[in-house]
């Protein structure tokens, strides 16, 4: 069976080149989520300033819903001090170090920060946490009084400093104050820092045994050192003692995750976004890989039904179209699965880039991967193959034999029926925009979209033929001769011609409803934060990891200012019943005070803003609607740290989309965000250029301070980084559709050699069997096109109602011309250059060939 199938598939080439492209293709596609799934389960991040520590104890940093993946919690959880003390006098220990990271920025002489680490919000540090670096050089000595500090070696560089210098450094929001350096470190991968004397340290972090702040009493995690040999006895005996306290204890490569909890939740990330991509890639690799198939075992039907006709069973047939398959398939997964390990390592460094993922967080790179695509492409391919001969290899021998050189008269009614219902199913489907304004429920547009795609793939035979016999029928007596030849063929061959212009219409359905997907979306969250953002300035301090003291009053005292408030952000976890069962949802949650009112405006339909003290939330319209959160209903959240409240509702608000799901009080955020600090302050003025310039000049004044407008980028550049990445994905996605849609074309026109001979031979010449082509690609891009468009309009105008208010999405006006183009150019040369390669060859040679 093996040997036939290679001759079969040796005299086949140019019909098996579609189908060796399209599985290329789809297992690169594949491994690509793989690598991304597999990373995001497994890749560990590199120790960095924990290289030392043989043990590290700190708070659990996720939250484990029942019987889904954990949820990464982004804000510093904390560990009692006086565990430091218990776990030093366990044996084995040789150090124990209670490490706290909070806000610190160094000045330059002009006043401007000196980057010193890489999130300027944990770059401070007690010296004692240096002994938990790797290799560390220490040139001078260590802190020892109030105004002394070490400074990372590459930082001290950059600012010109050495030891004895004097430095003004900006700590954990307090005004800058003069240090003197008393040391330089360097350790290569520990991200740099500020190391202040413990004491000191303490006191400037909040965290001293007899402070009043919220976190008092505590320090970030706790690293061990431990005697040689006695590493995994000291772990134990650490586990046993902090057993039943909710404290995690990790070793070896596991330390990175201790290191930066925001960082470690780039893992999940990593699983969301090939969660997403999986399901798209999965449709169309198989779509793809189905139809190059189909138009491959279509032109053997001749040569399957005299093997019917000399005694080949059934399943052979089936067994011979498989086998065949296969060995194209297993040449095309090898360079497939290696181009998809490359994809998957450029995705990354696009991530990177975007600051999606941290440049430090490397892929898992294993066979699982490969193995996973192997086995779906394979499986894929055996069956696409055995459908493709099924009709062939039931049929009687003659019939068969009969039928090899036409298409089945009727199109099957059970095809034709199933590709229907999924074209309902998907309109069904499309109302979910107008149920749920959320990024969840515009999603479903998308696969609404290539769900209608594939049911056009399914009832296309029997529309084209219906469509062919309606046109054919309305032909004037006089038409060309080229032209009555296409419309005949288009009736005559519905089949065939179904099977270019579905992919055609999928790739059209894709670009349309991915793309306008996500600029609808992305146009409703700009005109939610656009309208509900009333503060014409924010003032911020990035390079100093949040606000410093009293700016927020110094703003309140400039000129022209009428109304100003803080906010920021964090992350929480809503826990919550739905249809019975409990469910959970993280989301970004803003973080306002109840002067908030003043500066912003989130559409509030019952309850006030100015409710929002103590442990009370204000909630968006949908949450509210469908969670049964309305005003004075309870919500249970976990905050950005683990912490666990039972929360009020005190406001309803319709701009959702915008400003998310929840807004938090300070008060019930206070204590639970890594540094404390205000984020942001947004700024409401009498709009005058006076104000303006009076804030540029406070932010001048006060070292790391920066004043920016709140008004969106025209130019797109303040898109949120996700829009990027999606725009990566239609374009990998759109290229493997249109290689594979250009392959199909091309082999579908390459086997009607016997046809344009026999053409030849009756007569017809050479220059109208080119027009006849042409009107052919002419039909099938204009009847992509055509289909394409009716199967996105529902979904769209769906999607524009529920998020815009019209039955019109929002999007680049360029987009449908440049995709009637590409369908245009890719049906009229991948039909037009192989029919003149068709015509070369003398019609006697083609026909004994063909």
């Amino acid at each position: 069976m093996l040997h036939l199938a290679l001759r079969m598939a040796a005299h086949r080439i140019t019909a098996l080149l579609a189908v060796a492209c399209a599985v290329l293709g789809g297992a690169a596609l594949i491994t690509t989520t793989g690598v991304l799934a597999e990373s995001g389960l497994r890749s560990q991040l590199p120790p960095g300033r924990l290289g030392g520590a043989d043990v590290v104890v700190a708070a659990e940093q996720e939250f484990h819903p029942s019987g889904d993946l954990p949820i990464a919690l982004p804000e510093r959880a904390t560990v009692p001090a006086r565990l430091v003390d218990r776990l030093a006098a366990l044996p084995g220990v040789t150090a124990a170090v209670g490490d706290i990271g909070f806000p610190a920025a160094l000045l330059d002489g002009r006043g401007r920060p000196v980057p010193v680490a890489q999130d300027p919000a944990t770059a401070g540090h007690g010296w004692y946490s240096t002994r938990l670096l790797s290799g560390a050089r220490v040139e001078g000595r260590a802190p020892s009084g109030a105004k002394t500090v070490a400074v990372d070696a590459a930082a001290a560089d950059a600012a010109g400093l050495t030891v004895g210098d004097r430095v003004r450094v900006v700590a954990n929001g307090r005004p800058a104050a003069a240090y003197r350096v008393s040391a330089l470190v360097d350790a290569p991968g520990a991200d740099g820092g500020v190391w202040f004397a413990d004491g000191t340290a303490a006191a400037l972090a909040g965290r001293g045994a007899g402070g009043e702040g919220p976190r008092a009493g505590t320090v970030d995690l706790v690293g061990l050192r431990a005697a040689d040999g006695a590493e995994e006895r000291v772990a134990d005996a650490v586990r046993a003692e902090v057993a039943g306290t909710g404290l995690r204890v990790t070793t070896g490569a596991d330390r990175g995750e201790a290191v930066a909890p925001g960082v470690g939740s780039a893992r999940s990330l990593l699983i969301l976004l090939a969660g997403s991509l999986g399901g798209i890639v999965l449709l169309i690799t198989g779509f793809v890989v189905a139809g190059a198939l189909g138009v491959t075992i279509a032109g053997q039907r001749r040569d399957l039904a005299l093997m019917r006709a000399v005694g080949a069973t059934p399943r052979q047939i089936r067994r011979l179209a498989a086998a065949q398959s296969t060995v194209v398939a297993a040449l095309a997964l090898v360079p497939g699965v290696a181009v998809g390990y490359l994809l998957a390592g450029r995705f990354r460094e696009l991530l990177a880039d975007r600051d999606v993922l941290p440049s430090e967080l490397p892929l898992t790179v294993s066979p699982l991967p490969a193995l996973a695509t192997l086995l779906l492409v394979a499986a894929a391919v055996q069956l696409s193959a055995r459908c493709a001969a099924w009709r062939t290899s039931r049929m009687p021998a003659t019939e068969a034999v009969a039928e090899s050189r036409s298409e089945p008269r009727t199109p099957s009614r059970a095809r034709t029926t199933a590709g229907l219902l999924l074209i309902l199913g998907a309109c069904a489907l499309s109302v979910v925009p107008l149920l749920s304004r959320t990024v969840l429920g515009a999603s479903v547009t998308s696969v609404a979209g290539i769900v209608a795609a594939i049911g056009l793939a399914m009832s296309g035979p029997a529309l084209v033929r219906s469509a062919g016999e309606a046109v054919v029928r309305r032909l004037r007596p006089g038409v060309a001769a080229p032209t009555w030849l296409a419309l005949s063929n288009v009736r005559a061959y519905a089949l065939r011609l179904s099977g270019v212009v579905s992919p055609l219409a999928m790739g059209v359905v894709f670009v349309l409803t991915y793309t306008l997907t996500q600029t609808t979306v992305l146009a409703a969250t700009s005109d939610d934060t656009r309208t509900g953002t009333l503060a014409q300035y924010e003032l911020t301090a990035p390079a100093l990891g949040g606000l410093p003291d009293g700016t927020l009053s110094a703003v309140r005292d400039v000129p022209g200012v009428r109304a100003a408030a803080p906010a920021g952000t964090t992350t929480v976890v809503w826990e919550y019943d739905e249809l019975g069962e409990p469910a959970v949802e993280s989301a970004s949650a803003m973080i306002l005070a109840p002067d908030a009112r003043g500066v912003v405006d989130l559409g509030v339909t019952d309850g006030g803003l100015d409710r929002l003290t103590g442990a009370t939330v204000a909630v968006s319209a949908e949450a509210a609607r469908t969670r049964d959160a309305g005003i004075g209903k309870r919500v249970r959240l976990v905050l950005g740290d683990g912490a666990r409240v039972d929360a009020r509702v005190v406001a309803v608000y319709d701009r959702g989309l915008g400003f998310g799901p929840v807004v938090l009080s300070r008060e019930l955020a206070a204590g639970h965000t890594t540094t404390g600090l205000d984020q942001r302050v947004l700024v409401r003025t009498d709009g005058a250029r006076e104000a303006g310039r009076a804030l540029a000049a406070l932010a001048a004044d006060r070292p790391g301070l920066a004043v920016a407008s709140t008004s969106p980028d025209a130019t797109g550049a303040d898109a949120p980084p996700e829009v990027w990445v999606n725009l990566a994905v239609v374009v990998v996605l759109l290229g493997y559709l249109l290689l594979s849609i250009a392959n199909k074309l091309v082999a579908a026109t390459a086997q009607r050699r016997a046809e344009i001979a026999a053409l030849r031979l009756v007569g017809t010449t050479p220059r109208q069997v080119r027009a006849m082509m042409r009107r052919e690609a002419a039909v099938i891009a204009a009847a992509a096109l055509v289909s394409g468009l009716l199967l996105s309009a529902v979904p769209l105008a769906l999607l524009g109602q529920g998020f815009l208010g019209h039955p019109w999405p929002a999007g680049p006006s360029w987009l449908l011309p440049a995709v009637a183009a590409t369908v245009a150019l890719t049906s009229y040369l991948t039909i037009e250059l192989p029919t003149r390669h068709a015509l070369r060859t003398p019609p006697a040679d083609a026909l004994r060939t063909g």
